[in-house]
């Protein structure tokens, strides 16, 4: 491939330089045996931390952000991949120490290469996409540690967000109560049409320095970190778990061992970045079969394309989204 295609490239060497739209070639992009016609990718808050220099993302510089992407298979040295066929990629070092989806093309590794699974399409994955799978991770490890919709409810913090809007419906769709923690004053009829049978304010959760509270919730998916992650430690009935997916609020946690040697809880962590590939191969099959979200539709914040990314990030880092943005790539015929 001769011609020049677009993409959205950082440049992060020490600190945050700039990021802008530049017409690359095959040979600027990183190493892979397996080259994508990407159709679609999507905007994570990590991409935004990435893309306009808030957070220290990359580690090696330049390089195209974006840290999923989905298409069509151009060409693959290796067997298993061939020309048409429709595969995803997420995490695996995208935009951070490899060139990642917001390109018209991509190459990567063949081990890092998901099969695009049954019931999904480029699209429908992307609006999915990191933020879906890393909530589908969530309720695999609460699953995997015995978690059960008869232990009473789980309550989901960040839950306006890409993230908590997919763990909402699909632990509804797999027969928990949910209950939403948000700041967001408007996002009621949103997170109740998702799966929430309650919405609360995070001002409604104790963070204070008590070392337990009452228990509350039978388990938790947390968005956040600092003291609600830690309010959450002392809020947990006996035996539940809490998944910590993020840090939108702060990296920082301040709690006590007394809710672990006294009630059993359990704090698991999730990385989707570096995700076991039979486990991300098996969530993305579950999320293209028994656990595709219901309600894909209404998660849509918007479609874009990579001139609209820095307005974007700034919206996603100023908590200003409802849900997930589409990035396409794809020129229409």
């Amino acid at each position: 491939m001769q011609a020049g295609f677009r993409a959205f490239r950082i440049y992060a060497q020490q600190v945050f330089e700039r990021a802008a739209i530049e017409s690359l070639r095959l040979a600027d992009l990183s190493a892979g045996d397996v080259i994508i016609k990407v159709h679609y990718s999507s905007v994570n808050y990590k991409d935004a931390l990435a893309g306009s220099g808030r957070g220290k993302i990359l580690r090696q510089s330049p390089l195209v952000g974006g840290i999923d992407l989905a298409g069509e298979v151009v060409s693959s040295s290796h067997p298993v991949f061939s020309a048409g066929q429709l595969v995803l990629v997420n995490g695996s070092g995208l935009s951070e120490t490899h060139d990642g989806g917001y390109s018209e093309y991509a190459r990567v590794p063949s081990d890092w290469v998901v099969t695009m699974p049954d019931g999904l399409q480029p699209r429908t994955a992307m609006l999915i996409g990191t933020a879906g799978f890393t909530a589908g991770l969530a309720i695999q490890r609460l699953l995997d540690n015995h978690q059960t919709p008869e232990q009473g409810p789980i309550l989901v913090t960040g839950a306006s967000g890409g993230v908590g809007s997919y763990a909402i419906q699909l632990l509804h769709q797999l027969g928990f109560e949910v209950i939403a923690l948000t700041r967001k004053t408007d996002a009621h009829d949103y997170l109740t049409g998702l799966g929430a049978s309650q919405v609360l304010a995070v001002e409604q959760l104790k963070q204070d320095d008590a070392q337990l509270h009452k228990g509350l919730w039978a388990g938790a998916i947390d968005n956040l970190g600092g003291t609600v992650l830690a309010s959450l430690t002392k809020s947990v009935k006996p035996w539940g778990n809490i998944v910590s997916v993020g840090m939108a609020a702060s990296v920082d946690i301040k709690t006590s061992t007394l809710p672990f040697i006294l009630r059993g809880i359990s704090l698991l962590g999730v990385s989707s970045a570096n995700c076991p590939q039979s486990l991300r191969k098996k969530i993305w099959q579950q999320l293209g079969a028994q656990w595709r979200p219901q309600k894909l539709a209404q998660v849509c914040a918007g479609e874009v394309g990579l001139d609209d990314l820095p307005e974007v990030f700034e919206k996603l880092l100023t908590a200003d989204v409802r849900g997930r943005y589409l990035v396409k790539l794809l020129a229409e015929d």
